[in-house]
C-alpha cells in the first residue's frame, strides 16, 4: 500500500468541541468578576464607614435670595481639599450625577436628580478654581470647576463641569469675589 492510501484510510474528525470545560470556564470567570465587584463594593462602603465623622449635608434654605449664577452639568465628586484622589463618599458625596448648581447670597445649592442634593452655606466656602482632575475623572486644564468647602472641621473640594465649559471662568471670578466679601464681613 502507498503512504497515501495509509493515510486516508487512518484519517479521523475533527475532535468536537468539550462543552462541559468550556461551560466550567466561563462560569469560573463569571464568578471572578463577581468576587472582584463585590469586594470593590465592600471597599467602598468601608470607605463610608470611615468617614462616618463627616456631619450631615446642609439642605438648602426656604429663601436663599435671588439667583447670582445658575448653571447645569455634571457632579464628578468630592475630596478632601488638597488631595485629589482621596474620595469622600460618605451622605453621597461619592456619587457621580447630573448637577444643577445655583449660586445666591446664601450659599450654593447642588440640586442632583440621581443623588442627595446638598446646600454650602456662603461662609463654609473657602476658594474656587479651575482644576484638571479630581478622583476619577481627569480633564484637560481647566475644565473642571473646584469649589472648596468647610463642612465640620473638614475642608472639601467638589468638582463640576458644566455644560457649557465657558461658564466656568465667571463661576470662579463670582464665587471668589463672593468669599472674600464673607470674609470681610466677618
Amino acid at each position: 500500500m502507498t503512504p497515501v492510501i495509509l493515510l486516508a484510510a487512518e484519517r479521523e474528525s475533527a475532535e468536537v468541541t468539550d462543552w462541559a470545560a468550556r461551560i466550567g470556564w466561563v462560569v469560573g470567570l463569571a464568578l471572578f468578576v463577581a468576587l472582584v465587584y463585590w469586594l470593590m463594593r465592600e471597599g467602598w462602603k468601608w470607605r463610608g464607614t470611615l468617614q462616618g465623622d463627616l456631619p450631615e449635608l446642609h439642605s438648602a434654605p426656604a429663601d436663599p435670595g435671588p439667583v447670582k449664577l445658575s448653571m447645569s452639568g455634571r457632579y464628578h465628586g468630592s475630596t478632601t481639599a488638597g488631595q485629589w484622589l482621596d474620595r469622600i463618599v460618605a451622605h453621597g458625596l461619592g456619587t457621580r450625577s447630573r448637577v444643577e448648581l445655583t449660586l445666591t447670597d446664601a450659599g450654593l445649592d447642588v440640586v442632583r436628580p440621581a443623588a442627595d442634593d446638598f446646600f454650602v452655606p456662603a461662609e463654609a466656602l473657602r476658594a474656587a478654581r479651575l482644576d484638571k482632575g479630581i478622583a476619577g475623572k481627569v480633564l484637560t486644564e481647566g475644565g473642571l470647576l473646584v469649589v472648596t468647602w468647610a463642612h465640620g472641621d473638614r475642608l472639601i473640594d467638589s468638582g463640576f463641569r458644566s455644560d457649557h465649559a465657558a461658564e466656568h471662568n465667571e463661576w470662579v471670578d463670582t464665587l471668589n469675589h463672593m468669599i472674600s466679601e464673607t470674609e470681610g464681613a466677618r
